[in-house]
């Protein structure tokens, strides 16, 4: 039987009741998102809080998390319970596009790792489905919630699929949300880029971009870089 837990240095998060457990795109993106000075961080479908519970421990900001599956808010709220940053974070469970702060409060970040698929076949599971195809929070819906919701100076940070990204990048560009800076992520050497990080802003800029390579030399033979970053968060590093 699997663990229904997964074991950081500083947290833990259970999984047993959300539709997807800890993954490394989530992992990657949580390390890298520049969020140490936000005062203010907005995660958009916390799944199992794992986003929220990395900018906590990065930063001292207040964070909002959002999440409208039921059984995930709940499994969320059970690893926010337990963690040292629990009266930082504020659990919401309703989906962004019904988000509406108070007058004159923005977010000096949003981070999400959101769904992505929008024409393939969908995963029969009707939970993982929501999670991670454009069902219910299309990239139209995550750009406009960024829209509304960021501060002039702050930033949109998350992952998605090479092939996800350009289109996510052209259509930014009509909600003045523009990339200022992007990591392309490759399994192996050998293999091609399978997921970009990007980072977005409301000012036009060049996009600067890097390139990470997970494992170097074989099945769990890491890369330097890959665990210069998320050395922070990995028990096995």
């Amino acid at each position: 039987m699997s663990n229904v837990f997964f074991r950081f240095k500083q947290f833990t998060v259970r999984h047993e009741l959300a539709s997807f457990r800890v993954t490394t795109d989530s992992v990657l993106l949580g390390a890298w998102a520049q969020i140490e000075d936000a005062g203010t961080i907005l995660d958009i479908g916390t799944g199992t809080g794992l986003l929220a519970l990395m900018a906590a421990q990065r930063s001292a900001a207040r964070i909002i998390a959002i999440e409208p599956d039921r059984n995930s808010f709940v499994q969320a709220g059970i690893n926010f319970s337990a963690s040292p940053w629990k009266e930082r974070i504020t659990l919401l469970n309703f989906p962004v596009q019904e988000f509406k702060p108070e007058t004159g409060t923005g977010f000096d970040a949003i981070i999400t790792n959101p769904p992505y698929f929008a024409g393939s076949l969908q995963n029969p599971d009707k939970n993982k489905a929501r999670t991670r195809h454009t069902v219910t929070l299309s990239q139209a819906d995550l750009l406009d919630a960024t829209a509304r919701l960021l501060n002039p100076g702050g930033s949109l940070h998350l992952v998605l699929p090479v092939t996800e990204a350009d289109r996510f990048l052209s259509l930014s560009v009509t909600y003045g949300l523009f990339c200022t800076r992007r990591m392309l992520v490759k399994p192996t050497p050998a293999l091609p880029p399978s997921r970009v990080l990007m980072t977005l802003g409301r000012k036009a800029a060049t996009c600067t971009e890097e390139e990470l390579v997970i494992e170097t030399g074989g099945r769990h033979i890491y890369s330097d870089e890959y665990v210069s970053l998320t050395k922070d968060f990995y028990l096995k590093f």
